[in-house]
């Protein structure tokens, strides 16, 4: 299958970050692009307004006629996210359209040019959205499919120049784990930040995600080079060259890392020198960790230090990744999609250190009940780092309910000064009483909804 044969692109779930990703490449690129998706959202209007038909009601009429009257022009594109039971999923099986997952698609896309492949349980949406300024910053002519929507450029997707020759086009994927997505992809370069037990739904124990990362990194081209964290486990998983990075250690690391108003300033330490004063406005840690590994790779292809120094200077972040809502000399409110232990920890430990003379007060929405089930008791340890935790119901997303999995599991033990748990409805009143000073809300469900009520809150308080 090549993707000359077709005119017309059909996506169901066109709203999720990924798939809108692939819309826009296709809708830039002269295809007709139309597509479902069950809510309509701030990310579905702006792919309206851009030119996609788009429905949000399951009913084959509300298909475009031209794409239900030529099959064999027409890709359908899915995610695993849409039941099997959908009935436009159904009537495309049943009239022999070309069906193919997101990841099948992207793979092909990805293979036309040189690929670096971010993957990673923690970490790729930033580190690959980090990539990608970094090339585009740089003057490189570089295509990026990510995970979120980057300040720089209020998108998920960067789109290259026109080249004679694809494969002068450097293209940034965020790999991702998630039904093994990632193995469609045959990157030359490739980041893996880590390796934990996630998505157990999907793979059911952490030597399944092992085994899944390692296929992952056996796929990089032979000459490529895959950059991975200090401490994982894959250099024997591989035929490329293999260097390391961590934040203190490594082939790649940072050095005089401290804080100055907020700002993370470190030196990244590389085997050819050294890349003095970067000045990281998102702050944490893990995102000084994450700069070094996509300084790392940037070396790699050919960018200067100079250059990989301004990038990171000017890198602005990804919407819900440590996003800054409010920050005032009273009030400081900072929202993140974390939704893993570690991610939860990751966040906490780098809040405290920018704010070490105030109490934290964390809100968490829980996603999946499965994860909940999973991990509540490395939730509850990381939650416990707040002075204060309001937890709110588990976000089910794409699960039904399991018996005797509630937020509960969590709440019993975490051991900070307070805990509170509430509903969504009441999240505005609980904030009010408590009037914090510091904020941070933490979540990959539906959490962002309340960001501008509780910023006005907190505004009037």
């Amino acid at each position: 299958m090549t993707l000359d044969q077709f005119k017309y692109i059909y996506f169901l779930g066109i709203g999720g970050i990924g798939m809108s990703a692939l819309a826009r490449w296709f809708q830039v690129n002269g295809y007709a692009v139309a597509g479902y998706d069950k809510t309509p959202t701030a990310l579905t209007d702006a792919l309206q307004a851009e030119g996609m038909i788009i429905h949000f009601t399951d009913d084959i009429d509300q298909i475009p006629a031209d794409f239900r009257k030529n099959p064999t022009e027409t890709l359908v594109i899915y995610t695993p996210a849409v039941p099997k039971d959908h009935s436009e999923f159904i009537y495309l099986t049943e009239q022999n359209f070309i069906l193919q997952k997101r990841s099948q698609v992207l793979g092909l896309l990805a293979g036309q040019m040189t690929t670096i492949g971010v993957a990673g349980t923690h970490g790729k949406t930033t580190t690959s959205s980090m990539v990608a300024h970094i090339l585009r910053d740089a003057g490189v002519n570089c295509a990026a499919f990510l995970g979120g929507i980057t300040n720089n450029y209020g998108t998920n997707f960067l789109l290259n120049q026109p080249a004679d020759d694809l494969k002068s086009v450097v293209c940034v994927v965020e790999a991702d784990e998630f039904d093994r997505s990632f193995l469609t992809l045959f990157p030359r370069y490739a980041i893996v930040t880590s390796t934990d037990a996630d998505h157990l739904d999907i793979y059911g124990a952490h030597d399944a995600v092992l085994e899944s990362f390692s296929k992952f990194v056996s796929q990089i081209e032979s000459d490529g080079v895959l950059f991975m964290k200090q401490g994982l486990s894959l250099v024997d998983k591989t035929k490329a060259i293999v260097r390391l990075y961590s934040l203190k250690e490594g082939d790649y690391h940072s050095q005089n890392l401290r804080i100055e108003n907020a700002t993370f300033i470190f030196d990244l330490v590389h085997p050819n020198g050294i890349i003095t004063d970067i000045h990281l406005i998102v702050p944490g840690f893990h995102n000084v960790e994450n700069a070094v590994a996509a300084g790392a790779v940037a070396l790699e292809v050919g960018v200067s230090p100079e250059a990989i120094r301004s990038a990171l200077n000017s890198y602005r972040g990804v919407r819900r990744r440590f996003e800054y809502i409010i920050k005032t000399e009273n009030t400081v409110f900072i929202d993140d999609y974390a939704h893993h232990p570690a991610e939860v920890q990751a966040f906490l430990l780098s809040v405290k250190a920018l704010y070490p003379d105030r109490e934290l007060t964390a809100v968490f929405q829980p996603h999946l009940f499965s994860r909940t089930r999973d991990f509540a008791e490395g939730f509850a340890e990381s939650l416990s780092l707040a002075d204060h935790v309001i937890l709110l119901d588990i976000y089910p997303a794409r699960e039904l309910p399991m018996e005797g999995v509630t937020s509960d599991l969590i709440f019993h033990d975490v051991h900070s000064k307070t805990k509170k748990k509430c509903t969504k409805a009441e999240l505005l009143d609980v904030v009010r009483e408590v009037k914090p000073s510091l904020l941070v809300t933490i979540g990959a469900g539906d959490i962002d909804q309340l960001l501008v009520p509780l910023k006005n809150a907190l505004i009037d308080q």
